[in-house]
């Protein structure tokens, strides 16, 4: 295999898990390092302390990718994946002013500076489960094995406290450019919540819509792919 000329750092969704992005790390593992985070209080991390702040979220991400920058990089976040992947690189270019990703893909969450009311992490067990239904992100084969969801249950109510209880700060933004990819039909992300994301760079902003809801990656792998590989290449995504 030819030798990695750049790193793609993949960040899962609310209650999701690295392996969420097998598929991309499959596809694009020939042409670059790809590191997909994995969260505490899941799968291999089931035992290690809850995070439930983006914030500390943030900087125990960026703390650990530090050594990581020997390569250019290319964030993707999808839902408070991309959030975390906004944080970590706001965190990375203010500790070095020389810093800055090749690009960063914001996929399925509105822009930092966008807030709806949301409370699904002060629901009950069945509530959270509802919305995860609603946003067809989960596998329908953990929905339905209780015990599965009962373990899982802390690290997804923890997730959206996270995310929900996020506020950016005031005009905070990145030097690295970001592509916003986001789904016609998304219940949680309109157009003009993703089109705010062009305040949140000084670089370039490309907004990118497909079909599909909250999860239209998973019907738009190989237009997204494309996209992620041009970004890796360096060129414009």
């Amino acid at each position: 295999m030819p030798e990695s000329r750049a790193r793609l750092v993949c960040l899962p969704h609310a209650g999701g898990s690295a392996s969420f992005f097998f598929p991309m790390s499959q596809t694009l593992s020939s042409s670059a390092d790809v590191l997909c985070v994995q969260y505490p209080g899941r799968q291999d991390r089931r035992q290690d302390p809850l995070i439930e702040n983006i914030d500390e979220y943030a900087d125990a991400i960026a703390a650990e990718l530090k050594p990581w920058l020997d390569l250019p990089v290319v964030f993707f976040g999808h839902s408070m994946g991309a959030v975390l992947a906004f944080e970590v690189a706001r965190r990375l270019e203010e500790a070095d002013p020389e810093f800055s990703a090749l690009a960063l893909f914001a996929s399925g969450r509105r822009a930092p500076s966008r807030y709806r009311d949301e409370n699904v992490h002060r629901r009950d067990d069945d509530g959270v489960v509802r919305e995860m239904k609603l946003l067809s992100g989960t596998d329908s084969r953990v929905l339905g094995n209780e015990e599965i969801l009962r373990m899982a249950m802390p690290a997804i109510r923890g997730d959206y406290k996270a995310i929900e209880t996020y506020r950016s700060l005031p005009g905070a933004a990145v030097r690295s450019p970001i592509t916003v990819l986001t789904g016609d039909n998304d219940p949680r992300t309109s157009l003009e919540e993703a089109e705010a994301w062009r305040s949140h760079t000084t670089g370039a902003c490309h907004i990118r819509v497909f079909p599909g809801g909250h999860f239209f990656l998973a019907g738009q792998q190989g237009p997204i792919m494309s996209l992620v590989a041009e970004a890796l290449s360096g060129s414009r995504p």
